[in-house]
């Protein structure tokens, strides 16, 4: 049954050779010096390229941030020099392009106000807060991308892979964040990006292995096999609990904003022509955007309603739409 999909999915006679995979995957082999300076100018420029569409909120410069960065090449020659049971640099030109891409992001943070919202940027925000469906997302597309270099017909996939992949985004992200100071945001977008680092690697593996890309099997060798399949694994399930709590913060907070509308709109229910706008939590705090024609009825009761729908203690801020801010007070305080 497993050589038929594997025969099904990568066809004999589709199948690339190990000599191109390391051509193409291990930057120290062959022409080193060109291959090392491509990747060098092309991180360098894709992480350029995304500070400054993270910054201004630009998807589309994003996009193209995405489509050019390189960083997934030695990601992939990890896996193949894991499957291959030999050492390889990989691993240090992705840790030393990690490295580059969040201090680029650190020195663009620079241009950033100290009083800026970092979560008020799209681009932040949809990167600072994954969840497990992040993480099936990655996983279904390092398959698409290790295929991609498998297989001799489907190369023109790899630029769709790249923008699904987002590697260096979060990095970005990460080096803003910590530029600013906000270091569970930072954290946020590194999960992110250590999920889709581990997503592309254990495809890799996966493909690479049933491509029959491994060394001769000893019974040295099947144990380093299996260790490295268990490391890749455990870090897994590792990330997946920490994408699976922020899952559930994600639930709960959209349910406790869900209550805090209704709450609001009882509130308001004695004026006419007031309403509900919109209810959105920054920084821990409550945010109840409201327009009301005439005077708002006593926050206390807001606050008395919010109780029990609510955690206890959170700070709530009602706005209106001529640009008030009234701070309301903790909930149950």
């Amino acid at each position: 049954m497993i050589s038929t999909v594997r025969d099904w999915v990568l066809p004999a006679n589709q199948r690339r050779s190990l000599e191109d995979l390391e051509a193409d995957l291990d930057l120290s082999h062959g022409d080193t010096r060109a291959k090392q300076s491509a990747f060098w100018s092309m991180l360098v420029l894709s992480a350029v390229i995304a500070a400054g569409g993270v910054l201004t909120d630009s998807t589309a410069t994003v996009i193209g941030a995405m489509i050019i960065a390189p960083l997934s090449t030695p990601i992939m020659g990890i896996a193949l020099g894991a499957v291959q049971r030999r050492r390889t640099s990989a691993g240090l030109f992705v840790a030393l392009g990690c490295l580059l891409v969040v201090t680029i992001g650190a020195l663009a943070s620079l241009v950033v106000p100290r009083s800026y919202d970092l979560l008020s940027d799209p681009q932040i925000a949809g990167r600072t807060s994954p969840g497990l469906l992040d993480l099936a997302a990655a996983l279904a597309t390092g398959f698409a991308g290790a295929l991609a270099l498998a297989r001799k017909d489907v190369a023109a996939v790899l630029p769709g892979v790249a923008i699904a992949i987002s590697l260096v985004p979060p990095l970005v992200v990460v080096g803003v964040c910590a530029g600013q100071a906000s270091w569970w945001l930072a954290l946020g977008a590194l999960v992110l990006f250590v999920s889709n680092l581990l997503a592309l690697v254990f495809a890799g593996m996966v493909v690479y292995s049933a491509l029959g890309r491994t060394a001769p099997s000893t019974g040295r060798t099947l144990h380093t096999l299996r260790k490295a399949y268990l490391t890749v694994a455990t870090l897994f399930v590792a990330v997946g609990l920490v994408l699976a709590a922020s899952t559930a913060g994600t639930v709960l907070v959209h349910l406790w904003t869900n209550r805090a509308s209704d709450a609001a709109a009882a509130w308001l229910a004695d004026v006419p022509g007031a309403s509900v706008i919109s209810v959105q939590t920054h920084s821990r705090t409550l945010y109840i955007q409201v327009r009301s024609p005439q005077d708002l009825p006593p926050v206390d009761k807001l606050l008395a309603d919010l109780a029990g729908q609510v955690p206890d203690g959170v700070p709530v801020v009602v706005v209106t739409t001529q640009g008030q801010q009234i701070q309301a007070g903790r909930v149950g305080r």
